[in-house]
């Protein structure tokens, strides 16, 4: 809206939604720590680029579910009726459901989805660290999917949870945009390319945050061994065509 009015009131933004943001509403441009960044955190218009990546996967309890009772894949969790009402997931996981569609096909993933809700009757959230949160305390059992950060942020914390990968992983990313009529352009420019700094990365990462860059470590370490061997789908979507996968997850 403040785009269309010509207002000049912001910089930059960071989000998991700045790629849904309009064209002209976004600067095109070429920030020096860009080349650290892993391939699909830079957007080929040079209009966004990750600052953090979201890795989707299941979460437990580990308080309240044993590792031994985990499923191996999606479809395994149509095994566990005793869990009926005690998973939650976000009511938005629409790049979550689109991997899965692209994963196991159209007509096969459908199917599985359908009966997931059927079967386990997941409970639905608003927000994703609430959803952390809320398995942290043993509000609910499982998280059905959420964002492993998260996931890690509250482990970090000292709640009992922790998450495990299954294919396909979802993989998204909170990213940086400069405003195309920002009031402050070279300012905005230098705050960009701060964000995706390996400095800026090492911060984040104290707390849980996925880096986006290879010379980032992760936090805790064993982190990224157990999504090496998962089937990693980037799901960045522009506007249009998230409300299409949104729809279709509602």
């Amino acid at each position: 809206i403040e785009n269309r009015a010509r207002q000049r009131s912001w910089d930059l933004a960071v989000t998991t939604t700045v790629n849904r943001l309009p064209n002209d509403a976004l600067l095109q441009f070429d920030p020096p720590e860009a080349p650290g960044l892993i391939p699909q955190a830079r957007d080929p218009d040079r209009r966004w680029y990750g600052v953090y990546a979201n890795y989707n996967t299941p979460a437990y309890n580990t308080n309240l579910v044993r590792k031994s009772e985990l499923p191996k894949s999606y479809e395994e969790f149509l095994d566990h009726k005793d869990w009926a009402g005690k998973i939650a997931l976000d009511d938005t996981d629409d790049e979550w459901l689109s991997a899965i569609i692209e994963y196991y096909g159209e007509e096969r993933g459908k199917k599985l989805l359908k009966d997931i809700a059927a079967v386990l009757r997941p409970v639905m959230v608003d927000g994703h660290l609430a959803l952390a949160r809320s398995v942290g305390a043993g509000e609910y059992w499982l998280a059905l999917n959420n964002n492993a950060s998260l996931t890690v942020n509250v482990r970090l914390a000292g709640a009992p949870i922790d998450f495990w990968a299954l294919d396909p992983v979802a993989l998204f990313f909170g990213s940086v945009g400069v405003n195309a009529q920002a009031p402050h352009p070279k300012a905005a420019l230098l705050g960009a390319n701060f964000m995706l700094s390996r400095a800026a990365g090492e911060l984040l990462t104290k707390r849980g945050r996925m880096p986006t860059r290879a010379d980032v470590p992760v936090n805790p370490s064993d982190v990224s061994e157990r999504l090496n061997d998962r089937k990693i789908i980037a799901t960045i979507f522009a506007g249009e065509e998230q409300k299409k996968w949104q729809g279709l997850f509602k």
